[in-house]
């Protein structure tokens, strides 16, 4: 997805005087002044597509994703750090990651990228039913998104495991967790490296106290990053306030 759109200055300026009239006490003296600037910012969410695997909210670093389950998909909560490892992570790619830029320059507007993310190595190394529990209810072919599954009446799922890729929504969502699952998940894709610029830091301590990991100290006035620890996350980045760290993407996926 690669998508520009524009506004008009006049309808962005309408928009901002309707949401501010309450703070004004004379509305028609009341003029919206909107200077030239561009934001850039960066969002994930998780579609509908979602087979409850529950995937992302086990691998996330920060637990910033509400678990799911039969009844509802997991979902990115504000505590996200945008470090997309649930998006590595998702069997069926229904987590999105989205650059967004907005330029006001005479008129708005709006590009949205959807960044490629690659995919971790995960792979079904056995998988079975316990017959003793399975209770028929079927709800593991309902989630199964390569319907591996099925589900006589009154007989216990059957698993194919030709086509089952070990994604765990079926053991997930089994109320009488009847399913044994053994997989493989690969490590986290390296797609993002923090650079450090020495000189340019003020030793304000932002980094080291905002780092949500503890990969980030500083030691005799040089920030040090434990690498192991480091999950490419945007905090540090972001709330430096002298530009001394830079979170740089290595590479585009397709």
């Amino acid at each position: 997805m690669d998508i520009t759109f524009k506004k008009k200055m006049n309808d962005l300026q309408s928009e901002v005087a309707l949401k501010s009239v309450d703070l004004k006490e004379n509305v028609e003296d009341f003029k919206v002044e909107i200077e030239e600037c561009a934001i850039s910012d960066k969002f994930i969410n998780i579609s509908p597509r979602c087979v409850r695997c529950n995937l992302c909210a086990q691998e996330c670093p920060v637990d910033a994703i509400a678990d799911a389950d039969a009844i509802k998909q997991a979902k990115i909560l504000s505590n996200c750090v945008k470090c997309e490892i649930c998006a590595q992570t998702c069997p069926v790619r229904c987590i999105n990651v989205v650059e967004t830029t907005a330029d006001v320059n005479g008129e708005v507007k709006y590009h949205l990228n959807d960044i490629k993310v690659p995919h971790r190595l995960l792979r079904m190394k056995d998988i079975s039913v316990d017959s003793d529990k399975c209770n028929s209810c079927g709800t593991c072919a309902k989630f199964c998104p390569t319907r591996a599954i099925t589900v006589e009446e009154q007989e216990t799922a059957e698993i194919n495991k030709e086509l089952c890729i070990g994604c765990g929504a079926c053991a997930h969502v089994c109320d009488s967790q009847a399913i044994n699952l053994e997989r493989e998940l690969g490590p986290v894709i390296e797609r993002r490296k923090l650079l450090i610029d020495q000189d340019a830091c003020v030793e304000c301590l932002i980094c080291e106290e905002n780092c949500p990991t503890g990969a980030i100290k500083l030691d005799d006035g040089e920030i040090v990053l434990d690498k192991d620890k480091c999950i490419s996350c945007e905090v540090c980045s972001t709330k430096c306030p002298v530009s001394a760290l830079k979170l740089e993407r290595l590479g585009h996926e397709s």
